[in-house]
């Protein structure tokens, strides 16, 4: 890439360490937010008060923000700009297949790259710079970005040449991880029942068949500690399980364990609108007769 400046779109919990992570690593950033540009960017980012002003000025835009229909927005706004000089946009957003297809679609004519990139790792990963990316698209481009990415990611892997093959991956990660997470909870909840230790359950499990990324990470750092802060909001976790059993319909293929976990996870948001991903754990005590 021949950019002066990258430009990035979305300044939220993931994107913000993001660009600070680019800017660490000396890469200009031009940025803005809709939220607040000046209050969210990390110091060194360039201010733009719109995303007309980032289009004018870059060839490549990321784009990190919470869903879809954002995401189409931001692209609407892209290729509206007069003078734009945008010549690939890289989302790192979890949008679903559907809005990654209608936003191929709409990109056609515009001379425009686009990129169907969404991550995962959390606020943590960001922060760190070891999220994982699900590149869909070009992957010549991969090539020649992974300098850049390697400024805020520890694996960027090439998943398929079509947008939306990056979001059917992170689909499919993020319904295991909820899945985990949920029966972990379970399953906790059950041995306490028979006078276990949740510390000695997970240190057993950890060295069993049984270990996943709940009893791993989640259950020792944040709920045996009560700090319920991974970094990843129930409603986004809730979104995502809804998106992926939205597509096992549209594929046909099996969808009975999907069914019965969009359920726990709209009962999450019911009961956290607010709340950390990990609280899921305290939906699943409390229906506890």
């Amino acid at each position: 890439m021949s950019a002066r400046q990258f430009g990035f779109i979305g300044l939220g919990r993931m994107g913000a360490p993001m660009v600070a992570n680019m800017l660490a690593a000396g890469i200009d950033v031009i940025a803005h937010d809709k939220a607040g540009t000046a209050q969210r960017a990390p110091a060194g980012a360039e201010i733009a008060e719109s995303i007309a002003e980032v289009a004018r000025q870059v060839d490549a835009i990321f784009i990190c923000v919470p869903d879809g229909t954002a995401s189409e927005e931001v692209v609407d706004l892209v290729t509206g700009t007069r003078e734009c000089s945008v010549s690939t946009i890289i989302n790192l957003s979890t949008t679903g297949i559907a809005a990654a297809d209608a936003i191929a679609t709409r990109l056609t004519g515009h001379g425009i790259d686009y990129i169907d990139a969404p991550v995962s790792g959390g606020r943590a990963g960001a922060v760190a710079g070891t999220i994982t990316i699900m590149w869909s698209g070009t992957k010549p481009l991969l090539e020649a970005l992974r300098p850049v990415l390697a400024t805020f990611s520890k694996s960027a892997f090439f998943i398929g040449s079509k947008p939306g093959q990056g979001q059917a991956l992170k689909l499919i990660n993020n319904f295991l991880s909820a899945m985990a997470m949920t029966a972990t909870s379970e399953a906790m909840i059950f041995g306490e029942s028979k006078g276990l230790d949740m510390k000695t359950m997970l240190d057993v499990i950890n060295v069993s068949t049984g270990q996943n990324t709940a009893t791993s990470d989640k259950f020792p750092n944040r709920v045996v500690t009560g700090s319920f802060d991974a970094g990843f909001r129930m409603a986004l976790m809730e979104k995502d399980v809804a998106l992926y059993l939205t597509e096992l319909k549209t594929a046909g293929t099996a969808d009975r364990l999907a069914r019965a976990l969009a359920e726990y996870w709209r009962e999450g948001v019911e009961a956290f609108p607010d709340g950390d991903f990990t609280e899921i754990f305290k939906l699943v005590k409390d229906r506890v007769v």
